[in-house]
């Protein structure tokens, strides 16, 4: 096929792909005294982010917030990080059972202790990754953004990067967003983000919370499948300046690991046509890339059109990124290597997924096929 219409078809497409993403809105709203916020943070090995969020939290007081840290078998003092902190409760969750994940245990072990302090079907749950940092007001605007939508309601924090290696997230940040449909408009994303999720209890239990989905390695996409099959509402937001997060902080190791769990089991929840979509926008970069004028395989593609086609791309990924993170024209100019990144990235989760038949993260070795994680 010709590259300059596979890059044009593929350039287009990623526009369709990308729609129209919204953020978090940013207002200070008063909850209503009967509608109180239950904040579950799912923690293992945080010690070095979790006291930020507390401070966060603890900065941005609200009467009608409850703070439960639950400790998930941490080697580290991510416990002891969060005690004596007012208006937090730290639970120690129990032995991991068999055929659930960490994290999905540690968000049911959650829910229990807020039912044991009193929370009522109308509470909203918040579940919060450690790594999350919040500006003030956001986590009542997201609140609010909940209870005026209903269903599930998620937020894809503004990924900051610090190190060089960080950037390399730009492409599986971008596809995750596309592939699950966030910008469209005409049905609900396929899915919702695990960092910030905000639900009713009462919409929670409908749905079978975090023990219809026990098994799952993306269990933020599986839950957010099960509100959908409920016919309950499911929205997804980006952070902005609000709500953010430095995703893979301890070096190149953690995101390699983090991308490999993620990436083909999430891929696996895409809808064809979006999947389609997807690999003709990586195919057609690529093709970008082959139509610029002295690299080698490139196909009698005019000069000033082969640069043309690239920057098209670079200005693209340039918006796409800077809406997402810290991903600006720097990394856009040299996009081919994040690519590159990514195809490696997502080819050793399939090998993972498909070969290997599990996956690895914070300490733990996580089998595909419901068996029991290590713990």
């Amino acid at each position: 096929m010709d590259p300059i219409a596979v890059a044009i078809i593929g350039w287009a497409a990623a526009w369709w792909l990308w729609g129209r993403p919204q953020r978090v809105a940013e207002h200070r709203p008063t909850p209503p005294p009967s509608c109180r916020s239950f904040v579950i943070i799912p923690a293992r090995n945080e010690d070095q982010v979790l006291p930020l969020l507390l401070d966060d939290l603890a900065a941005d007081l609200d009467d009608q917030r409850q703070v439960i840290v639950v400790d998930d078998h941490s080697r580290d003092q991510t416990a002891a990080c969060a005690r004596d902190r007012v208006g937090t409760t730290v639970i120690a969750a129990p032995t991991l059972p068999i055929g659930w994940t960490g994290k999905s245990w540690a968000c049911d072990v959650g829910v229990q202790a807020a039912r044991d302090i009193g929370a009522t079907r109308d509470d909203t749950m918040v579940f919060l990754d450690a790594d999350v940092r919040l500006a003030p007001g956001a986590l009542a605007a997201a609140a609010e953004r909940h209870r005026e939508l209903g269903g599930i309601y998620s937020v894809q924090p503004f990924h900051t990067t610090v190190r060089a290696d960080e950037q390399l997230s730009l492409f599986p940040q971008l596809v995750s967003l596309m592939a699950t449909g966030v910008g469209r408009r005409s049905s609900p994303p396929d899915g919702v983000f695990g960092p910030l999720l905000a639900t009713s209890l009462a919409d929670y239990d409908a749905v079978g919370g975090h023990a219809a989905v026990r098994s799952e390695v993306t269990e933020d996409v599986a839950l957010g499948q099960r509100y959908r099959d409920a016919q309950q509402p499911v929205t997804v937001e980006l952070g902005g300046d609000l709500i953010q997060f430095r995703m893979y902080p301890k070096g190149l190791g953690q995101l390699i690991e983090g991308w490999t769990k993620n990436m083909a089991v999430g891929a696996g929840a895409v809808p064809l046509l979006r999947t389609l979509a997807v690999f003709v926008w990586i195919l057609a970069a690529g093709s970008a890339v082959m139509s610029l004028p002295y690299i080698p395989g490139n196909s009698g593609v005019p000069p000033l059109v082969g640069l043309a086609l690239y920057g098209a791309f670079v200005v693209q990924i340039a918006v796409f990124g800077r809406a997402v993170g810290t991903f600006g024209a720097r990394i856009a100019l040299i996009y081919p290597v994040p690519l590159v990144a990514f195809i490696a990235l997502f080819a050793r989760s399939a090998w993972r997924l498909y070969i290997r038949r599990s996956v690895t993260w914070r300490d733990r070795t996580i089998p595909l096929g419901g068996a029991r994680p290590a713990a």
